[in-house]
């Protein structure tokens, strides 16, 4: 995963007119900004860089939303691939899960995301990416289930907590052993070689939102999991709609609001290197 990284530092930060004492604070964030963008010119990403970006003002717009490091590595783990995160599974969690209350508040919508225009090695790759994760996360969902898989990474590359590429979204943790934010990048599930009608589908679902289109349904939601698990965060969070087996949340309070999702695209879309021998020992 790589990110193009355009600061502007002259935009960035006020012009310099202090007391030595804060001289060395700006001379110690312009420092930080620097290593993010020769460390993002590597190929790295970090919960660090999306945190620098954000105190840079970067990710857009007058509400845009200020996260700690903190609150990253929180988000970052809120996983269903970590099963230290699952409460129940199988038929309790099912149980579990009908029992928390759908969010009684107004059902927000983000605007379409038309990626069409852009490069047309960047575009296929974001194809691809969300082409993967409709298929391998809800090949078998109703089409309205798929469409909102869809949404819920496109909203993921547009709030400040997530990376701001499509492949960016979809990859994130997939270095790790386990706790991917999207299971299938990490569990072995790519092994498989995709079905041609279910992957054409799935093809055209992710077509249509990276053309413009929305699922309205799901709104603002940035976290789903299928109904038969039960991970501790689902009670931190909006619980929206459950569409075929999997339930949709958004965050709660002002980071679930449609104010928040105005993080600027990144514009670069990468598949990682995957380590498939680790792939084979997960699967």
């Amino acid at each position: 995963m790589s990110h193009a990284a355009t600061l502007d530092l002259a935009d960035s930060f006020p012009a310099i007119s202090a007391p030595p004492r804060t001289w060395k604070l700006y001379l110690v964030v312009i420092a930080a900004v620097l290593a993010l963008v020769a460390f993002e010119c590597a190929g790295g990403v970090t919960a660090m860089g999306y945190a620098i970006r954000s105190i840079a003002g970067q990710t857009g717009g007058s509400a845009a939303i200020r996260l700690s490091l903190d609150e990253l590595h929180k988000i970052d783990t809120m996983t269903v691939d970590d099963k230290s995160q699952l409460l129940a599974e199988g038929a309790s969690a099912q149980e579990r899960n009908a029992q928390i209350a759908v969010t009684k508040l107004p059902l927000e919508q983000v605007s379409g995301f038309n990626l069409a225009g852009t490069q047309r090695g960047q575009f296929s790759t974001a194809l691809r990416c969300l082409t993967q994760a409709v298929y391998y996360e809800a090949a078998t969902e109703p089409l309205q289930g798929r469409r909102a898989v869809a949404q819920v990474i496109l909203n993921r590359m547009r709030h400040p907590a997530f990376p701001k590429s499509v492949c960016g979204v979809v990859y994130q943790g997939s270095e790790r052993g386990t706790g991917c934010q999207f299971s299938f990048t990490c569990d072995g599930a790519l092994l498989r070689t995709p079905m041609a009608r279910p992957w054409r589908e799935a093809q055209a679902v992710a077509l249509d939102a990276l053309s413009g289109q929305i699922e309205p349904s799901v709104g603002t939601a940035t976290h789903y999991h299928a109904d038969y698990v039960l991970p501790k965060w689902a009670f931190t969070m909006d619980k929206i709609e459950q569409l075929g087996r999997h339930i949709f949340y958004r965050f709660d309070g002002s980071w679930g609001r449609a104010r928040a999702f105005n993080v600027r695209y990144g514009g670069t879309e990468q598949i990682p290197q995957l380590d498939y021998a680790a792939l084979r020992v997960r699967a």
